[in-house]
């Protein structure tokens, strides 16, 4: 094992403190090999072409000037990568979806940005999943009960 060193401030520090306090690490080391770990996981996603399922959660202001407008309209534009969406209404200004995606991890990347960036949206986060994609098989006839 390599040890090395870094230079980090002290709210990041903090940061990396709660962390650890909080899922039980013994060392800061530990910490920041997972999430350095956790980080690599996500880039070695994003690099294969392979078939994927994700989660884009965002929270938007929907009084933002045709923002609601833009939103559909990029999901529509990749109705090939999206399965179904959910919305929420959290207050009077502020509604949370949760879009259910399927494809390859970059256009997964790409279409999470894409919306993400739109000003008046935020706490957009992408959770991909890779996955392989289902064998399809046949069913047996079913039984008939006529006779």
């Amino acid at each position: 094992m390599e040890r090395i060193t870094i230079t980090i401030d002290e709210d990041l520090l903090a940061t990396v403190d709660g962390v650890m306090n909080r899922r039980g690490y013994t060392s800061r080391s530990e910490a920041i090999r997972d999430l350095i770990r956790d980080a690599a996981s996500r880039e070695d996603i994003l690099s294969q072409s392979g078939e994927c399922v994700a989660v884009l959660d965002y929270v938007y202001d929907h009084e933002t000037r045709a923002l609601a407008q833009r939103l559909t309209h990029e999901l529509h534009t990749h109705h090939d990568l999206s399965v179904a969406t959910m919305h929420v209404h959290l207050d009077h200004e502020r509604c949370l979806e949760t879009a259910i995606l399927r494809g390859p991890a970059p256009a997964l990347q790409k279409l999470s940005d894409t919306v993400s960036t739109q000003r008046g949206v935020s706490h957009a986060s992408l959770h991909i999943i890779p996955v392989e994609k289902a064998h399809t098989h046949a069913h047996a006839p079913e039984h008939s009960t006529e006779s």
